[in-house]
């Protein structure tokens, strides 16, 4: 028993593996409910950017393989090992690789911007939320509405209002859609990373982020 104990190392912390699982189910639930189910939408997207909060500070004071120090890379480290991987003569990593660690630092970035924008969907369109209040502050309304406030009369100044509201609205909306259908390409791109990296190094990395270990090398 000794000895199949020792043929295993603990790569990831229940705080990563936690996180990881969370994340993946909670984007999904946002991604396919979107309109039909607004308040699982919204609620989906809250707990989408804790954990991704929770992450990043994670990435500094975490475990050793959970830190950025770990897995963030020079780029010429990172094209060597592209370069090895084509060739199928890679190094292998305890951790993340360094095309992985790219690939986690791309998918922290874009999951939350689709947050970020997805609260401005909500802002706008429900006035709910923590940017409720701060409505038409960034975005194409902030332009347009002091130039239509300046060249319009008084009766029509709601109307303009109105029309840079649906304008910021049309912004945000489409911007998050296009975040979220990127994201999902590189969720795509990572789990297709993780099966080659599965099979050039002759482990299961989907059951390792589920125990935390990995067969020792």
């Amino acid at each position: 028993m000794n000895q199949q104990q020792s043929d295993w190392i603990r790569v990831w912390d229940p705080v990563v593996r936690i996180g990881h699982w969370t994340l993946v189910t909670c984007f999904f639930i946002a991604y396919f409910t979107e309109d039909d189910l607004l308040t699982l939408h919204v609620w989906a997207g809250y707990v989408v950017g804790v954990v991704v909060l929770f992450r990043l500070l994670w990435g500094f004071v975490g475990t050793r393989h959970a830190r950025f120090g770990d897995f963030v890379c020079a780029p010429a480290k990172v094209a060597a090992y592209l370069k090895g991987l084509r060739r199928g003569e890679v190094e292998h990593y305890v951790g993340h690789n360094p095309a992985g660690g790219v690939m986690i630092l791309l998918l922290l970035l874009f999951v939350s911007l689709t947050v970020y924008t997805g609260l401005e969907v909500h802002a706008v369109e429900n006035h709910a939320g923590p940017l409720a209040g701060l409505q038409g502050s960034v975005g194409p309304a902030a332009v347009l509405q002091p130039i239509a406030a300046a060249s319009a009369d008084d009766d029509d100044a709601p109307a303009d209002r109105r029309s840079d509201m649906k304008d910021e609205d049309g912004f945000w909306e489409e911007l998050h859609e296009f975040l979220a259908n990127l994201t999902l390409i590189l969720v795509i791109l990572h789990v297709s990373g993780a099966v080659v990296s599965s099979y050039l190094h002759r482990e299961n990395l989907v059951k390792a982020m589920i125990t935390g270990k990995k067969p020792r090398h």
